[in-house]
This record gives C-alpha cells, structure tokens and sequence, in this order.
C-alpha cells in the first residue's frame, strides 16, 4: 500500500495513520511495523522507538478506533440512547475491521493503561446518558453500569450481524431502532409505563 508522505517529526502519527489504512483495507494479519517503515522509507529503527513491535502498534491502533467509535456515538439527537446506538452500528458497518482490530487488542494478554482508559471512555458515555435517563424519569433506578453492560451487548450485537448481513434483510438502521425501542420498553421507568386495568372482578 502506498503510504502518505512522511513529513519529519510527526513518524508516530504516520505510522498509525498507515496502520488504520492497512486494516481497513487488509485487516491485521499482514501488519508489521516493519513493513509500515519500509512504505515511509524510514528505517525499522526509527520506528521502533515509537512502536517496539506489533503488538504495541496494534494497542495504539486500538485507542485510536476506540476514540472514532465514541466519536461516532456522541453525534448529536433529540434520542441520545438512539443516536449514539445508530453510531455505534454505523461505525461497524463502516470499519468493521477497524472495530474488530480495536476489541481484539483490548483482549490482548496485556493492554495498555490507555487502551484500558479509552474503551472505558466508551462504556462511561453510556453510563452517562442512562444517568441522565434516571434522573429525568426516563430510566429506571438501578445500577447503571450494569443497564450499560446490557444496552452495549444487545447494540453491539445488533452491529455484529449487520456487518455479517445477517439481519433477515432487514436494513441496519430499522434493527437499531428496534432494539432501542425493546431496551427502552425494559429500562423504562416503571412511573412512565402505561397501567393496564384490572379484568379482576370483584
């Protein structure tokens, strides 16, 4: 792959630059930082004192999706649950191998402090908004990470089988709102749901 030019100073930002697009492109299986050096034409050991091998490159790699994809979530809506749920699938149909590189690296047998940081970056802006949801009425009380936990397995989910095309035909937008409108139905606040009358005779 033909890399960008190489503009001294910034080799780091080139090199992970390079890295997004090699994934985006071929996934991870071909990366080395030795062969993104080779593109910039700069040699394996100046870039290795940015990256010391593969797997400190892909960390970096993997803070870097973890911002986009909480980029992507933040995108302004009246709904924010919605939106930022809309992102979230958006994002993975647009770079899933971006994501699954980004989760993979994360589960690596030692990631970094800022990899940990930025994925808990992501959970926490879900956190906040099903807070802002509890104290508006709109969710019920509850532990709200634990609301988080299953609003991202039941989205991500969502996200998974739309990149495998594997949602009945239905498009991607249509199952993240109706995922979103059963989440909600769940988390709603009991004091917003509709009372059904009694058919208890007397």
């Amino acid at each position: 792959m033909t890399a960008r030019p190489y503009h001294h100073g910034g080799l780091r930002e080139a090199l992970l630059e390079g890295a997004v697009r090699e994934i985006e492109v071929r996934g991870v299986d071909g990366l080395s930082v030795r062969g993104l050096a080779r593109d910039l034409g700069v040699s394996h050991g100046a870039s290795a004192r940015h990256f010391r091998d593969r797997a400190a490159l892909l960390d970096a790699v993997a803070v870097e999706g973890f911002g986009q994809l909480l980029e992507a979530m933040r995108a302004g809506g009246s709904d924010e649950l919605l939106t930022a749920a809309h992102g979230y699938v958006r994002f993975a149909v647009d770079h899933p191998r971006l994501l699954a590189a980004t989760f993979a690296a994360k589960r690596a047998q030692t990631p970094s402090e800022e990899l940990l940081a930025a994925g808990e970056r992501a959970y926490d802006f879900v956190v906040e908004l099903l807070v802002r949801g509890q104290g508006e009425g709109r969710v019920r009380p509850g532990d709200p990470r634990a609301q988080a936990r299953v609003t991202f397995a039941a989205v991500h989910g969502v996200a998974m089988l739309a990149v495998d095309d594997l949602l009945d035909g239905a498009p991607w937008e249509q199952a993240t709102d109706e995922i979103i409108e059963l989440l909600s139905a769940g988390l709603g606040s009991p004091s917003q749901a509709t009372t059904v009358p009694s058919t208890t005779r007397d």
